[in-house]
């Protein structure tokens, strides 16, 4: 019987800027079908009505898309107050309205006092899973449950423009914070409530703004060049972990880490987790972590071709 055609071996990470009104599947689904790939995933979902930043793995790179997930991210948000709904959202349905009766010059000083590590409890409409169930879905069935309060950490919060009820900002923060949630807690320390009118995110890891292409973009790009014009915007393996200390391996331990052993490097951290290239040719090997003995186990490794 012959063997079914699954799609092509693509290899390597795409910078998608998502649109607005599509799910990040959606988006993903979309992009796979372009490439016509085998294996492709995303690193975190945005929301329906938020756009940017949204790293597209195929192939080999969905093994180190786990660290794009955790890598600290950044947004463009327009905040909306006064008006608080019940997804924490612009797509939501309002519950309730209150005056806005802070200056600029509070709402400010308000919103800088969630820089640090703070506490959030993250929304109903969240893709948090209880007992296998998205929350959002929960929600959407008018199903409340109890959610654990999680500590992230705001690493740097940019005021641009305060109008009389709206307010746009940038804000820098790590894996799991929730934006909706950090406009919602604004609201409640301004007392009138609050919501996302906008999301844009800006980066994602060591991946800044301005490597995105947008599906039109793509669209264009193929159908002048076909699947060369496209395969040639995507992004090494190794970019995923840029920001990571590098380790060069000689032939022989390269040869002994990829069969699976843990190898001993002369020029190496003391502990955590590296990018391990073959010195001869730079080759990008995979990820691996510092033992206790010194020795670099391999963790997630590149097939050889």
């Amino acid at each position: 019987m012959a063997k079914r055609h699954r799609g092509r071996a693509v290899n390597g990470i795409l910078l998608l800027d998502k649109p607005a009104g599509v799910t990040s599947n959606g988006a993903l689904q979309t992009v796979k079908r372009m490439f016509a790939a085998a294996k492709a995933g995303h690193t975190g979902s945005l929301d329906p009505l938020a756009t940017g930043m949204l790293p597209i793995c195929f192939g080999e790179a969905t093994k180190f898309s786990q660290f794009l997930l955790d890598a600290d991210k950044s947004y463009l948000v327009t905040a909306k107050l006064g008006v608080v709904t019940d997804t924490g959202d612009a797509d939501g349905q309002v519950v309730r309205e209150a005056p806005v009766t802070s200056d600029a010059a509070t709402i400010t000083a308000a919103l800088m006092e969630f820089v640090g590590e703070i506490e959030q409890t993250p929304s109903m409409f969240s893709a948090i899973k209880h007992n296998g169930q998205p929350l959002y879905k929960l929600a959407r069935q008018g199903i409340e449950v109890e959610r654990k309060v999680r500590r992230v950490t705001i690493h740097r919060i940019s005021v641009l423009d305060v109008r009389a009820d709206e307010l746009d900002f940038e804000v820098a923060c790590s894996k799991g914070t929730y934006v909706r949630s950090l406009v919602e807690d604004l609201g409640e320390k301004l007392g009138c409530g609050g919501h996302v009118q906008s999301l844009r995110r800006l980066s994602a890891g060591p991946y800044p703004a301005d490597r995105m292409l947008t599906l039109d973009q793509l669209g264009a790009m193929k159908e002048q060049g076909g699947f060369e014009a496209i395969d040639e915007q995507l992004l090494p393996l190794s970019t995923s972990v840029a920001d990571w200390p590098a380790v060069e391996l000689g032939d022989n331990a390269a040869f002994y880490l990829m069969q699976g052993q843990a190898v001993m490097a002369s020029d190496r951290p003391r502990e955590g987790w590296v990018s391990l290239y073959q010195a001869s040719g730079k080759r990008f090997l995979g990820v691996g972590e510092i033992l206790e003995d010194g020795r670099i186990a391999p963790r997630r490794l590149v097939a050889e071709a």
